[in-house]
Formats: C-alpha cells, structure tokens, sequence
C-alpha cells in the first residue's frame, strides 16, 4: 500500500510526474536517468507511480535491462508493474522472457493477456497466439478489441476458421461488431480463409466503413478470381490508398489481366498524388513481363532511377524478369552485373535462362547459376530443366550429380525433370538411380515423380518397370498417369492392354484429355485396331467434346495406311479441317511405301516436300517406293535431285549402353576400337541363325546390287552391328536394349527374332516409331509395324 506524500514530497512528486511523461513523449532516456537520480535524492523511490512511469520510459526507450533492474527493486508492484515490463520483452520479440513474466504475475487483467498475445501475433507465432486466448477465455478475462483483432489476424494466418468464428461469437457478446477495426480484422480472416459469403455477411452489416474495409474485399474477390467483382468493389470506393490500387494492379497481374494491370498502374499515376511502392512497381513490371511490353518496361525502370527507388528484392527481380521475358536478356545481365543483385530470386533467374535457352545460349545462364550465393531447390531445378529443354541431358546429369553432393534435397520437380533428361538418353541405370533418389526423399509416390517415372521406364525399354510404378501409383493417379501408362502400353506395341486400360480410366469417371487420345489412337494404329480407332476418334469429338489436333489427324491417317487402307487415308488428308503438316503426308508416304503404292506416293511426296522442301525422308522414302517396285531409273533420278538440292540422306545409327557408355553404330561401321570382334560375332550369328531357317530379305537393300552384295550389307545394318556387341560385352541372359534413329528394316526385323532365340536373350529395340519386345523367335508387334 502506497504511503501518504506529506505536501513537500507531493510538490516534487507531482513535477517528477510531469517530467517523466514529457520525456517519453521526447524519446529521452537521458533526461529519465537524471529524473531518476533526483528521485533517489528526494527519497521517491517509494512512489509506486512514479516507478511505474519510470519503468515504462526505460521500457520503450530500449532500455529493458535498466526497466527490470528497477522492477526488481520495487518493493510493492502493481499489474501495472507487471504489465510494463512484460510489453517491454514482448515488444523486443524476447517472447521466452516474456513468457517467464507473464507466468508470475499475481493477477493478470485484460491488458496483460492482450499483451503476451500481441507479442506473438507480431512475431508470426500464431499458433502459440491462438492458444494463449484459449486460455483468457477459460481463466474468464473479457478480451478488449486490441485483443481480439490480434487473435484475429492470427486466425487468418494460420487458416483457423474455426477458432475465428468462436471469436466472431465474442465480438457479438461484447458489442464490438459497431467497431471499424474489429470488424475489418473479422472481414480481413473470412477472406483469408476463403468464406466468401461470411466476409459479406460482415461487410454489408457494417453501418461504418474505412478504407481498409473496402480494401479487404476487393482482396477477397481477388484471391477468388472474380475481378469483375472486385472492380465493382473497386469502383466504389471513393477514398483509394496506396492498398486500394495495388490490390487491383497485382489482382490483374496475378489473374491474367495484365493489360488492365499496366492500364490501373498508368491511371494510378496520372489521377492520384500516390506513388507507387515496391508491390505497385514489381506488380506493373511482371504484367509488362508477361506481355512482353518492352518499351512500357522501360518506362517504369526509368521511373525507378529517376526517383533513386530502391530496386533491391522483389523490384529488382521483377526488373530482371521483365527484360529477360521482353527480349532484353542482355539488359537483364548488365543489371545484374552493375547492380551486384545478391538476391536473385528464382523466378527472374528462370526468365533469364529461358531468355538464354531461347537464343540458343545455355553459357551465360550457368554462368549466372554459378555466380548465386546459395542456390535454392528451385534455382537448381531450373538449372537441370533448362539443359534438358534444350537437348543437353548429360549437363543435366552431371548438374543434379553435384546437387546431389552438394545441394539442396532434390523436390519432386527436380527429380521429374531428372527423369525427362534420362528418358532423352534412355538411360536406365541413371533413372533406376534417380528413382531410388526419389524413394529416399518419399517423393516416388507423388503424381508428377510417379508420372515421370512411368514415362522414364517406357523409353527406357522397361514396359514392366513402368507397370510396377503405375500400380504403386494407385492411390495418387491423374489424368497424366493413365495417359503416361496408355502411351507407355501403345509405344511397346500392347495395343489391346492399352485400350483396356483407357476403358477402366472412362468407368472409373477419370476424363481423359487430348494427349491421352493421342495415346489411345496410337494405340489401335500400332494393333491394327482400325474400327476400334474410328470409334474413339468420334468418341473423343462428340463425348468428350475435344477438338481434333494435327497430332490426332496424323494418328488415323497412320491407323488407315498401316492397315492398307491408302485411299481412305488420302481422303481423310484432304478433309482435315486443318492444312496438313509434314507428319500427315509422312504417315501416308510411309504406308506408300510398305505396300508400293508409286501414284500415292508421288503424290505425297509433293505435298510433303511443299512444307519443308529439305526433307531428307520424303526424297528417301519416294526413291525407295520406285526401288521396291523395280524402277531403278526414277529411283536414281529422286536420288539425283535430292543431291542437286544439297538434301543429306539422314544416316541410319543405332545405339547401346554399356556400363553407362553408349556405343553407337552405323552401318557396315568400321570405326568402332572392337570392330574385329564384332564383325567376327556377326558372321558367326549370320551362319547359325541361316541355319535355323532364316533367308535375308534382299528387297530391303533397295539399291540395283548383286544379291551377294546385298546379303553382305543386310549383315551388317548398324542394329545388327549394336547387337553383336552387346552379345560379347554382356553375360548370358542379360536383356539389350538397342536405340535406333529410323524405322527398323524388314530383314532386321526377322533376323532379331531369330537372334533372340538362338541366343536365349530378350532383345528389346526402340526405333522410330516403337519399341520391339523380341524374345523366343517372336516380336511383340506381332509382325505388324
């Protein structure tokens, strides 16, 4: 209990009083310690308000040590004391310290349990917020409004709607529902937590509303893609800050409307005192990125230097982007190498490797990986993809090695890419590695590893190691995994198990999309299932309601001609409601090919070499049409042209891997360091497999040779040549995989078959346009390819 001043001590008491009060208004802790030390002289010490006052201007000058060393000292303390000396902590962000006050104080009121819990609000602990008001609630302190919109904010941070309606109910009870910032914070978590139509409820019965009101449902209907609203919202406001139009220009920007983005900053600027802020300036910025609006780009970094703004973090970013996105790749580098940018964010680091990869230059881009400081997952991951996307997989096997060693823990993204890359090479060991990789990081059942995987497996060669990840899958499968499995079922030749699989996708109420047509399409061209193809493309265009792509015209074009069907797939290229690409007229000058139909051919031809005149196939394959029937002459004349016009023949190559080297051939190949082995095995295997029964097929040599000519260069085809090698370096029973460039020849064709049984082996080849499964003396195309 505090003692009775006589009139002396209450002069003086009173003037300290004054005196402390007006230096915390000033910030002056010097002038405090001197009050202090006149307080001491005067024998004030005893004055419980007087400390109080002086501890809390110790308190908010910085000074907390010299706060608690005077709370410790006061003999009688109230929670007012108390209260002081726990803000103090809780501002400073010393939460632990102020957790320990908060314990002892004797009777906590109202503001010290608003205290703790702004305390951690502000420190992003939202959760240890929330359950600190739990507790108030149970120990029956009523919350004040400062209370309850910091538990609020905590609610929306955290997504606790549930919590946030139980305070709702306190906010009614209370009679603070009338309250302006009360009811913005109740407005400000139902947005934030998705209830559309309580933060309407909220806003519509506000008799009183602030800016910030209007601010926060605009930023409602923003987040929930309806702009529309939002500008009506918008456009009703009649006090617009700095939040109001950035709210509208980043809306824009985020929900594709980048040109009324660029048309709300332009307005902002002409029609308001406002200036624009780092949100305003990397919001516009992005929208020029995006619509590739160079010269209004510039504008905006001339506003930047104009007014010294600074353009480090998300500015500086969306600068770089902006340029790498617009054409000004270079502009974008010379930024960075004047401004020193530390803190390259992926995102302007991605626009600048795709500005690379555009040009053509991967160098630079690796150059600038090379120059960031500690390059996040995704920074490293847009690494890898921008080497694959421009065809260099093994930079982006050598890359996610290092990352591996070095980096951070590969995400799902880093290790579908890896994947791609090793689908590129058909590199199995390096995608059972990653696989394994993505088990050890729990990351193998998620839909895009799992996706990749499937798809990684199937060029691989390995149909069944792509079976085993689609069942693990079974749990996690998307509209990508059945497509990626059906597109894996119809490049190994599975036809009907493709299509059976599609049937149990459509059942299970799964909606397949355009790349899972192609699939299914390919499918029934690769089983010679014509009338089950025609069915799924009018099933696709009626049922499913997708419009046809050339991809899908040149699937049926392929179903009618393999099946012998030219006419028809002449007539359906005439009537694609699309001019025809290269592909179509390929698939039909293909199928003229395999049953010498010359007239179509021709015809094919033309029009073909009409879109690209440098096709190698189409000269190729119409000399090979004459070649096939007995016409040496026109065949030599097609050949003629072809080298008057400077057209190179693509050489046929075929490839395996051994111990991670691939080891390419071509053919009658005479540069391989091996070549005499090979050649001996060859001829050994040529013996034995014409001893089983096996005639060359000399009409594949479509040159006018002797036949003993051309039984020796049938021989020695570069996937024969693969497969010899394979046999010498490899045990017993190990399965070859062997990659070829174009389609295999009818007598490789049936001379692996037999290889494949007089060796005892399963000999898997990929060419052009499949994957071959020979195994027994039998393929699995069944002959049909």
């Amino acid at each position: 209990m505090e003692i009775p001043n006589p009139p002396y001590f209450s002069c003086h008491s009173e003037s300290c009083a004054h005196l402390l009060q007006t230096s915390l208004k000033s910030r002056d802790p010097l002038k405090g310690k001197s009050i202090h030390a006149q307080m001491v002289k005067l024998g004030l010490t005893f004055s419980v308000y007087l400390m109080n006052n002086l501890m809390n201007l110790y308190a908010k000058t910085g000074f907390l040590l010299d706060a608690h060393d005077l709370f410790n000292e006061m003999p009688v303390k109230t929670t007012f004391s108390w209260n002081t000396i726990l803000s103090g902590y809780a501002k400073q962000g010393k939460l632990e310290k102020a957790h320990q006050v908060f314990d002892l104080i004797p009777v906590r009121d109202s503001v010290s349990w608003t205290t703790i819990i702004v305390g951690y609000n502000q420190m992003g602990r939202f959760e240890d917020a929330i359950k600190i008001f739990v507790d108030m609630v149970k120990d029956k302190v009523l919350p004040t409004q400062f209370t309850l919109t910091n538990v609020l904010a905590s609610c929306a941070a955290t997504g606790s709607r549930g919590i946030g309606k139980k305070v709702h109910s306190f906010v009614v009870k209370l009679g603070l529902h009338a309250c302006v910032p009360v009811a913005n914070s109740l407005l400000n978590m139902y947005a934030k937590t998705g209830d559309l139509k309580m933060a309407k409820v909220v806003f519509d019965r506000m008799k009183l509303r602030n800016t910030s009101s209007w601010n926060a449902m605009i930023s409602l209907h923003m987040n929930c893609g309806r702009v529309d609203l939002a500008l009506a919202q918008f456009e009703l406001l009649s006090e617009r800050d700095i939040v109001s139009w950035n709210s509208m220009i980043a809306g824009c920007n985020q929900h594709g409307f980048d040109n009324e983005a660029l048309q709300f900053f332009s307005s902002m600027l002409k029609d308001t005192s406002l200036k624009p802020d780092r949100f305003s300036l990397a919001s516009a910025l992005s929208a020029c990125a995006n619509l590739e609006k160079l010269s209004f780009g510039k504008q905006i970094h001339g506003y930047i230097v104009r007014t010294m703004f600074d353009a480090s973090g998300a500015v500086g970013n969306a600068l770089i982007s902006m340029y790498a996105k617009s054409g000004g790749v270079e502009i974008a580098r010379r930024i960075i190498e004047q401004s020193g940018i530390s803190d390259l964010d992926v995102i302007a680091f991605t626009a600048l490797l795709d500005g690379y990869v555009k040009l053509g230059d991967i160098t630079p881009a690796r150059q600038i990986f090379n120059s960031l400081k500690d390059p996040d997952v995704v920074a490293w991951t847009a690494m890898i993809v921008g080497y694959v996307q421009n065809g260099l997989n093994n930079d982006a096997i050598e890359v996610f090695k290092t990352m591996v060693s070095e980096g951070p823990r590969p995400n799902s993204f880093t290790l579908a890419a890896m994947l791609s890359a090793s689908s590129s090479v058909t590199s199995l060991n390096h995608g059972k590695q990653i696989h394994a990789s993505a088990i050890r990081s729990g990351e193998a059942l998620s839909p895009s590893v799992g996706n990749a995987l499937t798809t990684m497996y199937a060029k691989a060669g390995s149909i069944n190691g792509a079976r085993k990840v689609f069942n693990l899958l079974r749990q996690n499968r998307d509209t990508v995994s059945w497509t990626s499995m059906i597109m894996a079922l119809a490049q190994h030749g599975l036809g009907e198990e493709a299509i059976e699989l599609f049937e149990q996708m459509l059942a299970l109420g799964i909606k397949p999309d355009h790349i899972t047509y192609v699939g299914v399409l390919s499918a029934c061209t690769h089983g010679g299932l014509v009338e089950q193809g025609r069915s799924y493309f009018d099933l696709m265009k009626n049922v499913h309601k997708i419009d046809p792509t050339l991809s899908h015209y040149a699937c049926m074009v392929d179903l009618f001609g393999r099946a012998g069907l030219l006419q028809e797939a002449y007539k359906f290229v005439e009537n694609m409601p699309t001019e025809p690409d290269v592909i179509a007229w390929g698939s039909l000058l293909s199928s003229c090919k395999v049953y010498k139909n010359v007239d179509l051919a021709k015809v094919a031809a033309e029009r073909l070499l009409l879109i690209e005149p440098n096709n190698s196939g189409a000269y190729s394959a119409l000399a090979n049409v004459y070649s096939s029937c007995g016409k040496w002459d026109d065949a030599a004349k097609i050949r003629k042209l072809m080298k008057a016009r400077g057209v190179k023949k693509e050489q046929g190559l075929s490839w395996v891997q051994i111990q991670n080297k691939t080891h390419v051939f071509g053919a009658e190949d005479g540069l391989h360091p091996q070549k005499d082995e090979i050649y001996k095995m060859m001829d050994k295997i040529w013996k034995e497999i014409k001893k089983m029964g096996f005639a060359p097929d000399t009409e594949s040599v479509l040159h006018d040779l002797e036949v003993e000519v051309k039984d020796q260069i049938l021989r020695y085809h570069s996937e024969k040549l693969a497969i010899a090698f394979g046999i010498i370096s490899t045990p017993e029973n190990t399965t070859l995989r062997i990659m070829k460039n174009l389609r295999v020849c009818n007598d490789c064709h049936n001379a692996i078959k037999f290889i494949s049984e007089l060796v005892d082996r399963e000999i898997i080849v990929r060419d052009a346009t499949r994957f071959h499964h020979f195994k027994d003396g039998s393929c699995s195309c069944k002959d049909y390819w």
